[in-house]
């Protein structure tokens, strides 16, 4: 069974039966109250969005929605940009990009073997004096 209910004018909370208050103003519109405090209220002319009780005050400050706002929420996508790096202009970057991964591989290995190779002319045969020298020998035992 459902209960017809009514909203206070003032407050904004539901106003149950057998409970409230009516109020006719001279030009004939209608208001109905939850309790004195809301009609006093309304008499007195306080503004309900000032009061932080009414559910006008908590609706304009955003409060009590959080369980409304993490279901609304969206994620965002991120959009990916290629940006030219340093060294690098973006068509090489592209192009680089399209390249099928055995090609990829196979310029790597190249470019492996090419620092292999000037590293090996880098380093000199051995020097003079270490023909019959191996590993250096341990310091002397002092006792």
């Amino acid at each position: 069974m459902v209960v017809k209910t009514e909203i206070c004018s003032f407050s904004g909370f539901r106003i149950y039966p057998g409970h409230g208050a009516k109020f006719v103003r001279t030009d004939g519109k209608l208001y109905t109250f939850l309790n004195s405090k809301c009609e006093a209220s309304f008499l007195m002319k306080r503004k309900a969005a000032k009061l932080d009780w009414t559910q006008l005050y908590r609706r304009l400050n955003k409060k009590g929605q959080q369980e409304e706002l993490k279901s609304r929420r969206t994620r965002r996508t991120r959009t990916v940009v290629t940006k030219a790096v340093e060294g690098a202009s973006l068509d090489v970057i592209k192009a680089k990009r399209a390249q099928k991964p055995e090609v990829r591989k196979a310029a790597r290995e190249a470019a492996l073997k090419e620092i292999k190779a000037r590293n090996q002319k880098k380093k000199p045969a051995g020097r003079p004096g270490d023909a019959g020298k191996g590993a250096k020998a341990p310091p002397p035992k002092i006792r």
